[in-house]
């Protein structure tokens, strides 16, 4: 795992800004540094070495003839087999990385390369003699790019913060992503908290000549359902292929573990991947925020060790600064914070570790994919839906008359993914700066008019998959491990994997139809939870049935001690805050919090984390000394 800097040269001191550049993002490549730069570009690149970790390996890496120059991060796990074939085609390789396939392979196949691709990767090739630079980010996002336009500079990079050290790159806040942010959680625009900057979305290329950007796709998911094979048919598909999965994401030179939470999804990668060593975070003793003891259990059980900490509230608070650093853009999921100190502990104890990123969205695991039809309300007409809805709109808030108001809408209208903070007329109401952010439902009708033929639950996955999981749970994973130089390898996310779960009936997804226990009326990701049980040791197969906490934080709980409650207020009070924001209305949902009127914790954490993020980026508070 890497990261990497480029810039279309046109400064004098160019050396010196891409050393500036590449130590900015130091942690994402501590092993070795590498550079190149002529009149017209410059590259840079941090490496942390898993594959070939001789100097040999090191970036840039040139062909043959030295007209291409590679920056990458990212594995290609099926590289042998392509390197294979460029090898009998007459291409001659120095290097045992799973990098030089990129060069050969680009210069062999143009941008047919990626489809060949298995693995997870940005990268950027420049040619010298047709002074063309060229780059693709993977299927899923699992690696961020990202791209600036300042002026006739041209900017790419792993991390946005990397930019900053350039002199043309004017720093300024984009307002309209502040405003998606606070209903999204994440940041949901093709642009992001930085004006002019850019992320390069997921299985996407770029080619800029001439001075001209071409952003084109290259590869999308497909649902097609295939009603042909029984149930006992996809648990062995879906097995056989995970499997293959695991074997090629354990392909490193250097010792591989395994995070752990009491979830299917993570208990199913270590238990198939065979790591020696586990890694699980916690809040206190009590099990609503702790999963210690099971992961041990569970750990014992497969024969690994099992490395656990208990993430202390001072802690959690003390690292939020810098937290937010590492995002480059805010973040309101708290998980992001439990990730952040797994992280540290595995990275104590090795280089690459495996994670169950991925099979929500891929095999229909939330809880939200089992509301369609889920009720005898839902056979109703259409209409006579829409007019209950219309007339519960008008009513106080409460439980019983959101059902109706939700079920009186059409899931393109009610459905913007895993997470829904502020709603647009709460958002306006909230902010004193006036935006030009579009409304949410313009952000996700851009995927949900690409399919419209899908059943509902199906055009939630496909969703989540394009918008939730890239914006949110990928970022957080690269930047979280990337803080700590660690590689995070996700096995759920692999085109093979994706390319068995987007055939399978969406009722083999989520069912009713097979119900284990009368107090659970649906079971999500139900083949893959089958799949998952034939490699679980018997005295833990609870875990196929077991809802994942997902190392959950308190910050519910904590919200209301007058300690961090004093932390928020002073944010929610502050001059910044009252440049962006009613703080009256700010206090409020604090105040009505802390008295238990409500629980507002995530709308509250979702503006308390801007805060944080803008102070460290636009005010140049210290991120060493906690809050």
């Amino acid at each position: 795992m890497c990261g990497f800097v480029v810039f279309t040269n046109q400064i004098n001191d160019a050396n010196q800004v891409i050393e500036n550049m590449m130590e900015a993002i130091r942690h994402r490549g501590p092993d070795a540094g590498g550079k190149y730069v002529d009149a017209d570009i410059a590259l840079g690149h941090r490496r942390l070495s898993i594959i070939d970790v001789s100097e040999q390996g090191n970036q840039p890496l040139y062909s043959e003839d030295g007209n291409l120059v590679l920056v990458f991060n990212g594995e290609i796990y099926n590289y042998q087999q392509i390197r294979e074939e460029l090898k009998n085609l007459g291409y001659h390789f120095r290097t045992q990385t799973d990098s030089e396939v990129l060069i050969y392979g680009y210069q062999e196949y143009g941008t047919d390369l990626l489809p060949k691709l298995r693995g997870m990767f940005a990268f950027v090739i420049w040619d010298k003699k047709q002074k063309t630079l060229f780059g693709a980010r993977d299927f899923f996002g699992i690696k961020p790019l990202y791209y600036a336009q300042m002026g006739d500079t041209l900017l790419f990079g792993s991390e946005i913060k990397a930019f900053l050290q350039h002199p043309a790159f004017i720093k300024e806040l984009n307002t309209d992503a502040l405003e998606e942010y606070l209903t999204f959680q994440y940041s949901a625009m093709d642009e992001t908290f930085f004006r002019h900057v850019y992320k390069l979305q997921p299985a996407h290329y770029f080619i800029y000549q001439d001075h001209k950007l071409e952003i084109k796709r290259y590869w999308d998911v497909a649902f097609q359902p295939d009603e042909s094979p029984s149930l006992e048919d996809w648990v062995q598909k879906i097995s056989e292929i995970f499997h293959d999965s695991v074997r090629a994401h354990k392909i490193a030179d250097v010792e591989v573990g395994s995070f752990l939470s009491s979830g299917v999804d993570s208990s199913y990668v270590a238990a198939v991947a065979d790591v020696d060593k586990t890694f699980t975070v916690g809040f206190g003793k009590d099990e609503t925020y702790n999963e210690i003891g099971w992961a041990k259990g569970f750990s014992k059980a497969i024969g690994k060790k099992n490395y656990s900490k208990v993430i202390e509230p001072e802690e959690y608070w003390g690292e939020l600064k810098h937290i937010q650093y590492q995002m480059d853009e805010p973040l309101a999921d708290p998980a992001a914070i439990a990730l952040f100190f797994v992280c540290q502990l595995a990275s104590k104890q090795l280089k690459v570790v495996l994670s169950g990123e991925g099979a929500d969205e891929i095999f229909g695991g939330y809880n939200v994919y089992s509301e369609p039809n889920a009720t005898a309300y839902d056979k109703l007409p259409r209409g006579i839906k829409r007019g209950i809805g219309s007339v519960a709109e008008k009513l106080p808030a409460h439980r019983g008359v959101n059902f109706f108001v939700r079920k009186g809408k059409d899931l393109e209208e009610r459905f913007i993914g895993n997470a829904y903070m502020f709603t647009p007329e709460e958002r306006k109401h909230l902010l004193k700066i006036q935006t030009n952010a579009p409304d949410p439902q313009e952000l996700t009708a851009h995927y949900y008019n690409r399919v419209p033929d899908y059943d509902d639950v199906t055009k939630m996955q496909y969703l989540d998959l394009h918008m939730w999981m890239a914006g949110d749970i990928l970022l957080k994973a690269d930047k979280m491990s990337m803080a700590h130089s660690l590689e995070l390898r996700v096995p759920f996310l692999d085109k093979e994997v994706m390319a068995v779960a987007e055939q399978i009936p969406v009722r083999y997804r989520v069912t009713r139809e097979e119900v284990t226990d009368e107090h659970t009326p649906y079971i999500t990701k139900y083949a893959m939870r089958l799949a998952a049980k034939q490699d679980t040791p018997q005295e833990t197969a609870k875990t196929a049935a077991k809802k994942k906490l997902g190392f959950p934080v308190p910050i519910r709980v904590w919200l209301k001690e007058e300690k961090y409650y004093t932390i928020v207020k002073k944010y929610f009070e502050s001059e910044t805050s009252q440049k962006f924001f009613h703080t009256e209305q700010l206090m409020k949902l604090l105040d009505d919090h802390k008295d238990g009127k409500a629980d507002n914790s995530r709308k509250i954490w979702t503006v308390f984390m801007f805060l944080i993020w803008y102070a460290v980026y636009f005010e140049s508070e210290s991120i060493a000394f906690g809050i």
